[in-house]
C-alpha cells in the first residue's frame, strides 16, 4: 500500500477531512506477531466529525464521560502517579510516537485489563476509479466496513458501492490515514476512523448536523451595538443639542401579570445569528384573552410551535410538525401562535411575520374562518378566505387581512399568484395529504418562499416510513439526507429488524436507527394523544360488535369465494392491488356482502359478464323481490343490530342523536332509504355535498333545535375536521384498510363542545373479511394501514397467496374469530381477565400476527394487548350492560367493550 499522490487543483474533487479524532491523526500501532489474540483497547477519544485538514497529535487523555465503558475501566487500574495532566510539555509532544511504542513492547510495566479486539472496523474514506494518473479525480467521500478478512464500501446515501473479500486480515486491521485500497475497481483513501456508535445510529452519513445549536452557546446574551447615529457638531460659542432619551421598549402585554403565558427567550447563538442589528430583548407574551382559554397541553403546543419556527430547536431549522389527535385543539393553538407573532416578536417587539397563509382541504376553508372568529372575532384580525368569490389574485388589494386561508386545490389553480406574495408562515392541515413528494401539491408547497412550515396531522405515519419522509422533508428540508440515503440508512434497516427471519446483528442495527430516527425528528415532531383531553370532556363508551351474518349473507358468501374470480386470485403468488386489479374488486365485492346482498346483487346487473367478480353468481340465489328493487332489512346482520339500535335510541332517549358513518356512497344510499322507510329525519354529507353548503349543513345539525335524528356521513367526504358535537351516539357501519380513517371518524362526536357521555359503535360481521381487516389493525401489521386511497391506486400494495387466503375463507362456526386469536379463556360475562403477560402472547400466524415498520414511534388507536383489557361479552349475554345495546343482543355473536376512565367511576 501507499500514499496517493494530491489530487489536481483543476476539475478534481478537493480533499476534506471528515472524520479525523481530536488528539491524533493516524491509528494506534498494530500489535505484534507475540501479542495474543486479546490486547488493550487504544486509550484516544472516539472519532468526532470536523472541519480541521490538519491536526497536531497532542498525547492528552480524554474526559471519562467521552470514552467507553471497556476504555474506562482500564483507565480505573493505572496508578494515579502516571497519568498526566490535561497540559502536556512540548517534549512529550514531540515523543508521543516513540511513547507508545515503548509502551507497547513493555506492557507488564502497568497493569492492563484485557479485552477483546473489535471484529468490525468503519472507516471514512474517499474514492475514485482506478487509475494510474498521478493526480486522481476523487468521486466523492464514502465508509468502508472491515470485517475479517472482507470489506463493503458504502457511499454517503448508505447503498452499497463496492464489495472485496480475500484482504489479509493484518492489512485491513492496520489501515491508517492516508493509505490506500482497492475495493470492486476503486481506489480509497482512508481519511479517519468512525466509531462504532456512529455508525450504529447512522450520523456517518449525515451530511447536515442536526445539533440544536451550530453556534457555541455564550455566557450572556450577545446583541452588536448598532452604528451611532450623525450628530452635528456644535457650532463655535454655540450650544450643542442635547441628546432625546431613547425611548424604553416594552413587551406588548405584562410578562409578569398572574397565569401570564411567556414565549422562551432566545438563546445567545439565536441572538447573535438572527439580531444583526443588536436589537433590544423583548419578551413575547401570549395575548390574555387567548391564554385564560388555553388548556395546560396547548399552552405547551403553542410554545413548541413558537421554539419551532422562530429555529430555537433545531439551527438553520424553522418547521415543525404538530401531530396531535383529533380533538386536542390543533387550530387553537395555530391560531394562538399566529396573533402572537403578527403582533410581537423577540428583538426590538417588531412583529416577527407580516403575513401568513393556511392551506386546508376545501371542506375546511370556512371552518378555519369560523375558529378564527370564534377565539379572536372581527374587530382583531380579519382573514381572507379564497373561494368562487374571493380569488388569491384580489389578496394583494386586501392590506387589511394579514391572513389567508386557501384549499389545496386553490393553491394549484393560483400558484403563479402566490408566488409573488411573501408570506413568513405557512400551515397546511391536514397535512397527512403531502406524503408524497411527487405530486402536484407537494410541489407546488415547495416552491414558495416561506421556509417557516407547519403540518397539521393526526396520522403522520399512515402507510409507511417513505410517507413519514415526506411530510419531514417538507417542514426541514435535508434534516433526513436525500430519499435514497434515508431509505438505506433508516427505513429498511427497521423494516428489516422487524422481519422474524432477521438474524440479531439486523435486529439491532434496526433499533438503533430507529431510536436515532426519533431523536432526530423528535426535535421538531409534537405528538399527543386522547388521553390528555379525556379529564375535560364526559365519558366514552366504544363498542367493537360482531353481527351475525343472516342465511342469505352465508349462502351467498360461500357461493362468492368459490368463482372462478376469487380461484384466479389465489393462484399467483404476490398480487399488486390497484383499482383495475380482479383481487381489488372480489375484495370489494366481499366488502359490499357484508353491509348488505342488495349492493352485491346491484354490482351483479351491472356486469355479470365472463372474468367478472359476479360470474357464476345467478339472480335465483337473491329473493324474488330483488327483481322488483325491493331489499328487506332483515338480509343483513348489520342493518338488523343497526335497526335495533335506533330504535332504542329514539325510545329511551328522544332528544339523543346519532352519526352514521360509512365508506361507501351505495352504502349511503340504502341507509338513506332505510331512514325514508322507518320515518327517521335526516341529512346528508357526502363527496357530492358543496364545499359551500358542508359547515353550514354541520352547524344546522350541531343546533340543539335541529330536528335531524340522524347524521350521515362519508369518511372520505367529511371525516376529517368536522365537530358533530350534536350527537352523542355514533355508528361506524363498516370498516377501512386505513385505521386512521376509522379513528378519525369515530372522534366526530368525542369533541369539545360535547355535553353527553359517547356511544360509539363499530359493526364487523362475523367470520367474514371484515374481521380479517379489523385483526389486521389491531395487530399493526403491515396490512392494517397498507392499502390506503385505493381510488387513487396503490401500485405499491401487495398480497402474498398466505394472505389472500386468509382473506378469502369464512369461518361459518365460530361467534368471534379475534377473540379466539386472542387465546382469551375468559366466560364472556363482561369480566377483565387480567392475565399474566406470557400468558396473553398471541397465536403463531405469519399473515395476521406481526409489528409494523412504522408504528415505530405513532402508535394505533388499540393494540392485541390493550383488547384483552376490554371487556368481553358472548351472544349468550342478555344484558352488556348497555340499554341501547341490550335492545338487539339477539343479532350479535360478541361485543368488545371500552370505556373511558371518567365512565368506570360513574358506573
Amino acid at each position: 500500500m501507499r500514499r496517493s499522490a494530491a489530487p489536481s487543483q483543476q476539475g478534481n474533487a478537493a480533499k476534506k477531512m471528515r472524520f479525523v479524532p481530536p488528539g491524533t491523526r493516524g491509528f494506534p500501532p498494530c500489535p505484534s506477531p507475540d501479542t495474543p489474540e486479546h490486547c488493550t483497547l487504544p486509550l484516544q477519544p472516539k472519532p468526532t466529525l470536523t472541519n480541521a485538514v490538519n491536526t497536531t497529535p497532542v498525547n492528552r487523555r480524554p474526559r471519562e464521560s467521552q470514552v467507553s465503558g471497556a476504555l474506562a475501566r482500564v483507565l480505573s487500574v493505572v496508578p494515579v502517579s502516571e497519568k498526566t495532566t490535561d497540559t502536556p510539555s512540548e517534549e512529550e509532544e514531540n515523543t508521543h510516537t516513540h511513547m507508545k511504542d515503548e509502551e507497547h513492547q513493555a506492557p507488564q510495566s502497568r497493569p492492563i485489563s484485557i479485552q477483546t479486539c473489535p471484529t468490525e472496523r468503519y472507516l471514512s474514506v474517499m474514492w475514485c476509479k482506478a487509475s494510474n494518473r498521478k493526480h486522481k479525480r476523487w468521486e466523492g467521500d464514502a465508509v468502508l466496513v472491515a470485517k475479517g478478512r472482507s470489506v463493503v464500501l458504502k457511499d454517503m446515501e448508505g447503498k452499497d458501492i463496492g464489495r472485496g473479500s480475500g484482504y489479509k486480515a493484518s492489512e485491513l486491521e492496520n489501515l491508517a490515514e492516508g493509505e490506500t485500497l482497492m475495493v470492486s475497481g476503486k481506489q480509497i483513501e482512508v481519511m479517519g476512523v468512525i466509531s462504532a456508535e456512529d455508525y450504529a445510529k447512522g450520523r456517518c452519513f449525515q451530511e447536515v448536523s442536526t445539533a440544536t445549536s451550530t453556534v457555541p452557546l455564550l455566557e450572556s446574551a450577545v446583541a452588536r451595538s448598532a452604528a451611532k447615529p450623525f450628530s452635528r457638531p456644535s457650532l463655535k460659542g454655540g450650544v450643542a443639542k442635547s441628546k432625546e432619551p431613547e425611548r424604553e421598549i416594552r413587551p406588548r402585554h405584562d410578562p409578569n401579570a398572574q397565569g401570564a403565558l411567556v414565549m422562551p427567550r432566545p438563546p445567545a447563538n439565536h441572538q447573535w445569528l438572527w439580531n444583526k442589528s443588536g436589537l433590544p430583548l423583548v419578551d413575547v407574551v401570549m395575548d390574555p384573552h387567548l391564554t385564560v382559554r388555553l388548556r395546560p397541553h396547548q399552552r405547551e403546543g403553542v410554545i413548541f410551535l413558537y421554539e419551532c419556527i422562530m429555529g430555537m430547536r433545531l439551527s438553520g431549522r424553522c418547521g415543525a410538525i404538530l401531530a396531535d389527535e383529533m380533538g386536542l385543539g390543533k387550530t387553537l393553538q395555530c391560531v394562538s401562535l399566529l396573533w402572537m407573532l403578527l403582533r410581537q416578536g423577540p428583538y426590538g417587539g417588531k412583529p416577527a411575520i407580516t403575513r401568513a397563509l393556511v392551506v386546508a382541504p376545501g371542506s375546511l376553508v370556512k371552518n378555519w374562518g369560523a375558529e378564527f372568529n370564534k377565539w379572536l372575532g372581527r374587530e382583531r384580525l380579519r382573514v381572507y378566505m379564497v373561494d368562487q368569490d374571493h380569488r388569491v389574485e384580489e389578496y394583494v388589494s386586501s392590506p387589511v387581512c394579514p391572513v389567508m386561508v386557501v384549499s389545496y386545490e386553490m393553491v394549484l389553480r393560483s400558484l403563479s399568484s402566490l408566488q409573488k406574495l411573501d408570506f413568513g408562515l405557512l400551515i397546511c392541515d391536514e397535512g397527512h395529504r403531502l406524503k408524497n413528494t411527487s405530486i402536484k401539491t407537494t410541489s407546488a408547497l415547495h416552491t414558495l418562499s416561506c421556509t417557516r412550515r407547519i403540518i397539521l396531522t393526526g396520522t403522520p405515519v399512515q402507510n409507511d416510513l417513505q410517507e413519514f419522509y415526506s411530510i419531514v422533508e417538507f417542514v426541514n428540508p435535508g434534516v433526513l439526507g436525500s430519499s435514497a440515503g434515508y431509505r438505506k440508512i433508516y427505513e429498511e434497516p427497521i423494516i428489516h429488524s422487524r422481519q422474524p427471519s432477521c438474524t440479531q446483528e439486523e435486529r439491532a442495527l434496526g433499533e438503533e436507527r430507529a431510536a436515532e430516527l426519533s431523536r432526530l425528528t423528535g426535535v421538531f415532531t409534537l405528538r399527543r394523544t386522547q388521553e390528555i383531553i379525556g379529564r375535560y370532556l364526559p365519558g366514552r363508551v366504544e363498542w367493537t360488535l360482531f353481527c351475525r351474518p343472516t342465511p342469505l349473507q352465508s349462502s351467498l358468501y360461500a357461493q362468492l369465494l368459490s368463482t372462478q374470480a376469487v380461484r384466479s386470485c389465489l393462484r399467483g403468488s404476490t398480487t399488486h392491488l390497484s383499482t383495475n386489479s380482479p383481487h381489488f374488486a372480489c375484495i370489494s365485492a366481499l366488502k359490499k356482502l357484508c353491509n348488505h346482498p342488495g349492493l352485491l346483487y346491484n354490482t351483479m346487473k351491472k356486469d355479470s359478464t365472463e372474468g367478472s367478480v359476479c360470474e357464476g353468481l345467478s339472480a335465483e340465489l337473491f329473493p324474488a323481490a330483488y327483481s322488483s328493487g325491493t331489499f328487506g332489512t332483515d338480509e343483513s346482520g348489520k342493518l338488523l343490530v343497526l335497526c335495533d339500535l335506533l330504535a332504542a335510541v329514539q325510545h329511551y332517549n328522544p332528544t339523543d342523536r346519532v352519526v352514521l358513518v360509512s365508506n361507501y356512497t351505495q352504502t349511503l344510499d340504502l341507509l338513506q332509504d332505510l331512514c325514508v322507510h322507518l320515518g327517521y329525519t335526516c341529512c346528508r354529507l357526502d363527496g357530492n355535498t358543496p364545499v359551500s353548503k358542508r359547515q353550514n349543513l354541520v352547524d344546522s345539525f350541531n343546533k340543539p333545535s335541529s330536528d335531524h335524528f340522524l347524521f350521515l356521513l362519508s369518511s372520505k367526504a367529511g371525516g376529517v375536521g368536522l365537530n358533530l358535537v350534536g350527537a352523542s351516539h355514533l355508528v361506524l357501519y363498516d370498516i377501512d384498510w386505513n385505521p386512521a380513517n376509522d379513528m378519525q371518524a369515530m372522534a366526530r362526536v368525542w369533541r369539545d363542545g360535547q355535553r353527553k357521555t359517547v356511544h360509539i359503535y363499530r359493526l364487523l360481521t362475523t367470520g367474514t373479511i371484515e374481521e380479517r381487516i379489523y385483526q389486521r389493525q389491531v395487530c399493526k401489521q403491515g396490512l392494517s394501514g397498507a392499502v390506503v386511497d385505493l381510488g387513487k391506486g396503490a401500485d405499491h400494495i401487495s398480497f402474498s397467496s398466505e394472505d389472500l387466503r386468509d382473506l378469502f375463507t369464512f369461518e361459518t362456526k365460530t361467534t368471534c374469530l379475534t377473540h379466539q386469536l386472542l387465546g382469551c379463556r375468559c366466560a364472556g360475562d363482561g369480566e377483565i381477565q387480567c392475565l399474566p403477560e406470557e400468558e396473553t402472547t398471541l397465536a403463531e400466524r405469519a399473515c395476521q400476527l406481526g409489528r409494523r415498520a412504522d408504528s415505530v414511534n405513532i402508535p394505533q388507536r388499540v393494540s392485541m394487548s390493550e383488547l384483552m383489557q376490554w371487556r368481553h361479552y358472548s351472544g349468550d349475554n342478555q344484558s352488556y350492560g348497555d340499554v341501547y345495546l341490550d335492545h338487539a343482543h339477539s343479532h350479535i355473536t360478541y361485543a368488545f367493550q371500552s370505556m373511558s376512565t371518567e365512565t368506570q367511576l360513574s358506573r
